[in-house]
This record gives structure tokens, sequence and C-alpha cells, in this order.
């Protein structure tokens, strides 16, 4: 009896036959894997959320972002253990994916003419993902943890990647040149390790297709928060509810201590379900409070009907 294929397989035989970007999934494919997402798309499908929501992600605590993603039944969404280059600087923003391997000389040899020939290519192929990136990218690579011979980025590709997109990488793999690296002014790179060897035996098998770092899927497209805590892949369509409830909870913890703190009311008081009260008056202190943005009564009901935080 033949052997059904698995998702790898078949993401392995879409990644070679695509007839777009070296090593790129279908368009319809990803549009497919991602089709929660209802809003815009880059053109080769890549879900793309807005430069506003990206911003404001910057500002929310990843706890919070983690709580609301477990409260919707996405509990494979965060990945710790990295080493940083700077620990006082997060990466935010959509996620670019690539995906490595062993090294296999047929393998690589016909990838590297087909990118070459037909893609007009240039390079060994861990510099084709940094072709595609534009603003506001994170790209997301799945070195299979390899840190010897598997340093995916050294100063060189650091200022490229940084010149494209203005942030920092996730790399389950390593990088070299840790001291240029803390040289580059707002960048950062979460990665299992640094080593001095240069890149050998491995080569891309996979651009914004699925990939896997370390218990997380990530897709193409998803927002990335990076924080010292460590990282954690929103995906598209949850990125507005995991964004706009995080603002809600850093607005509801400055409320609770100051109505703590002044005696108006008890802990337990602010964390329990509301009264009709104190939504009334966080209502009002949120408008004395414009920095923290506005709010209307009805979405206030919405965020706390589903409290579980």
């Amino acid at each position: 009896m033949p052997c059904k294929p698995t998702l790898l397989s078949l993401l392995f035989i879409i990644c070679l036959t695509s007839p777009l970007l070296a090593q790129t999934i279908p368009k319809e494919e990803l549009i497919f894997l991602t089709s929660e997402w209802k809003g815009e798309r880059f053109p080769d499908g890549r879900p793309r959320i807005s430069d506003d929501l990206v911003e404001r992600a910057k500002h929310i605590g990843i706890d919070d972002a983690w709580t609301v993603l477990k409260n919707e039944g996405y509990t494979n969404q965060f990945e710790g253990g990295w080493k940083l280059i700077k620990e006082d600087v997060p990466v935010t923003g959509r996620a670019v994916t690539a995906m490595f391997m062993p090294s296999r000389p047929d393998v690589e040899k016909t990838i590297k003419e087909r990118g070459i020939s037909k893609q007009g290519r240039k390079g060994n192929t861990n510099t084709w993902p940094i072709e595609v990136l534009t603003k506001g990218d994170v790209y997301v690579a799945d070195a299979f943890g390899k840190i010897g011979g598997g340093t995916l980025m050294g100063a060189t590709l650091g200022n490229a990647i940084f010149s494209k997109t203005g942030n920092g990488v996730v790399f389950n793999g390593a990088a070299r040149d840790l001291q240029e690296l803390q040289n580059i002014n707002g960048f950062n790179a979460f990665v299992r390790d640094f080593h001095p060897s240069f890149l050998e035996e491995m080569v891309l098998m996979g651009l914004n297709s699925p990939i896997r770092i370390g218990q997380v899927m990530v897709l193409p497209g998803d927002l990335v928060i990076a924080q010292r805590e460590g990282v954690l892949f929103v995906p598209a369509h949850m990125a507005e509810q995991v964004v706009g409830t995080a603002e809600f909870v850093t607005r509801k913890d400055q409320f609770g201590f100051e109505m703590v703190k002044s005696g108006k009311y008890t802990t337990g008081q602010i964390d329990s379900q509301w009264t009709d009260e104190i939504k009334t008056n966080f209502l009002t202190w949120l408008g004395k409070h414009p920095e923290l943005g506005a709010m209307t009564r009805p979405e206030l009901d919405k965020v706390m009907s589903k409290r579980t935080w």
C-alpha cells in the first residue's frame, strides 16, 4: 500500500516546484494557510499587518499578549531560551520566514542553478531571504538549532538586514561578529548562540513557507513580539485582538494602582469582574489620560466579558 504524503513532504515538493521566487510556496497556498486573515496582503500573499498595529505592538507586554492567545486556544506560540545582542532592544514586526536544512550536494546544486539562472539570484542561499525583506519585517529563520557552522548572519548581513527592515532577527541557529553587531544602533538578534565560524553545509529549503521555531509553528506575516522573556508569534488574524486587549490591560493596571492606592477600591474589587460603577469611573479616568487612548462603553464591556486574566 503506498504511503500517504505528509504535510512536510508536500511543502517540500511545493517549495521545489514553485515557479515564483526561489523556494517560495505558491501564493494560493499561502493565502489558504492564512485564510483567517481578511486584511491587506503583500504581492506574494503574505498578510500585511498595518504599520500602525505594529507600532502599537511595540508598547504592550509579552505576558499580556501571551495570555490573550492562550485564552483563545493558541497555546503553542511562545519560545524561550534565546541569547540576545542587547537586553533592552525589543524586536517587533511582520515575519518573513526561512527554512534551512543540512546541505546535500545534488539538491543544493539544483537550487543554486535555478536561483541564479532563472531568478537572478546571487551568492549563497542564506542571502536570498534578505532580498525580499521590507520595512517592518522580522527575518525569522529555522536553522535547525545549528551553532558551529550555523551562523546565518555576521556584521555585513546584519547591516543589510537592518537597512531593509529597521528591525532585528529571530534565528533558531547562530550568528557571528557579536562585537560589530552590537554597534548597529536599534538592531537586535534573538539567536541560540554566537559562534566565530562561518556558515557551512546548510541550504535554503523554504522561503516565506511555514517553519518551526522550537515548539511554535510560524507562518509568514505573523506578528513577532520579541522581548527579554522570549519570542511570541501572534497569528496575523489575532493581532488586532491581542494588541487591543493587551493595551486595555495596561490601562486597567494603571487605573487599578491609582484606585487601590487612594483607597477608593480594594484589590479584590479591581481584580474581579467590574461593577457598573467601576466601569463608569474607569472611563472617566481614561478621559483624563488621553495618552492612553480612548475607549467606549461597548468596547469595555466586550473586553470585560472575556476576562480571564
